[in-house]
């Protein structure tokens, strides 16, 4: 078959998706076993506690991403409601004393039963699903301010959101902000209400910086383009990119690094991205940009070719949330942005975080299987498989 004609397959999409989420989930998984080896080993005596971690979420994550692929479209439509009150009552509970876990000063994190659960990950998901049945459901009347944005931004949204900088984690805040602009430009809003709710969200974030000397150093250093204090606010800046101008070209190979002795902090998490040049080097980091670059076609192949509203918007919120959280990771790690905080999706360490991705990655394609002709396709492979085995020639005893 021309190549021309597998590109226009009904199954592209779908494969695009699986093969891109699978090979960002594999590297990222050897890359934390890279990068957390020599802390694991520090902490618990063993190099492997976090990798199994890792791998025992990315388990979870593959199997709930494997059940969202069966769901039904009206099922995600009828769920969005219920899922958007489960996520601000979870979010709420970081609050309660006992309950809610403070990690690197951001109070985001639950603990139930010894296990810790960060709620504002599931949150992205919920965020999406409702905001495109919202949409939808308004979509006549997208014009309309109270009728179009207010079920959503307010109270749903706004709340959410407020509950998530109320635990101090700008950078989660500023992911869920990129969903709700998302969400509201693929569904063809006026710019007009971009420009009240970004004031207003901007605003929001600068008390936050301003509110906390931590973030406001970073900042400071970010805008001078220098350092006061290497050994303070930039000393984890630096040493990232120490580990990318270790790598140079073509890096120091694999499990070789240097700075993730103890030098780079959060190596195998928000900066695991700064590992990969070092020990792979500059085609480490293309190849990792180039499947983000891959899931994001295949996301804008999925918006083009599908004719329901609520898949193209919540396609489109996925697209914006797993990507805007990959180029803040990648900019604080070259210096581009500043360091907030944000990991990298599918690759850098967090069981929250990589299951409900995989699980968001699930129901896209759960949506590209619903593309015409994709159902019918996948289901006749297995057989076009049995006949193609049928015509292979059988030896003497009738043995293949």
């Amino acid at each position: 078959m021309p190549w021309s004609e597998r590109f226009e397959s009904p199954v592209t999409t779908y494969f695009l998706l699986l093969s891109a989420t699978a090979m960002l989930v594999v590297i990222g998984l050897v890359m934390v076993l890279s990068a957390s080896s020599v802390t694991s080993y520090k902490d618990t005596n063993s190099s492997y506690t976090v990798f199994f971690s890792q791998l025992q979420s990315a388990v979870i994550g593959v199997i709930l991403a494997f059940v969202a692929t069966r769901v039904r479209l009206i099922t995600w439509k009828r769920i969005s409601v219920p899922m958007m009150a489960v996520a601000i009552f979870m979010q709420a509970l970081v609050f309660v004393p006992g309950l809610g876990v403070s990690v690197n000063g951001n109070r985001n994190w639950i603990q139930i039963a010894g296990q810790q659960v960060q709620p504002s990950e599931f949150a992205k998901v919920a965020l999406v699903l409702f905001g495109a049945t919202v949409l939808t459901k308004k979509r006549r009347k997208l014009g309309e301010f109270m009728h179009a944005a207010v079920p959503l931004v307010f109270p749903a949204g706004a709340l959410l959101l407020l509950l998530v900088l109320g635990g101090r984690d700008l950078g989660t805040g500023l992911v869920l902000l990129a969903i709700l602009g998302g969400l509201l430009f693929a569904a063809g809003v006026p710019v007009r209400m971009f420009l009240v709710a970004g004031a207003a969200f901007a605003s929001l974030a600068a008390i936050m910086v301003v509110t906390s000397a931590n973030r406001m150093g970073r900042i400071k250093d970010w805008i001078g383009g220098g350092c006061a204090d290497p050994h303070g606010s930039c000393w984890q800046t630096i040493h990232g990119q120490y580990a990318l101008a270790d790598g140079g070209w073509w890096g120091v190979g694999l499990g070789a690094s240097r700075e993730k002795w103890q030098w780079l902090p959060a190596a195998h998490n928000d900066f695991i991205f700064a590992i990969i040049g070092e020990e792979l080097g500059l085609p480490g980091t293309l190849v990792i940009i180039g499947l983000f670059g891959l899931l994001a076609f295949a996301c804008y192949r999925l918006v083009l070719r599908s004719g329901d509203f609520f898949v193209r918007v919540a396609t489109a919120g996925i697209m914006v949330w797993i990507l805007a959280q990959a180029m803040i990771n990648i900019g604080a790690v070259i210096g581009l942005l500043p360091v907030i905080g944000v990991p990298l999706p599918l690759v850098s360490s967090g069981g929250s975080a990589l299951v409900t991705t995989l699980f968001g990655l699930g129901i896209l394609l759960s949506f590209a299987r619903n593309e015409p002709g994709c159902r019918e396709a996948l289901a006749a492979r297995p057989g076009v498989v049995r006949r193609s085995l049928a015509v292979i020639p059988m030896r003497r005893g009738g043995k293949s």
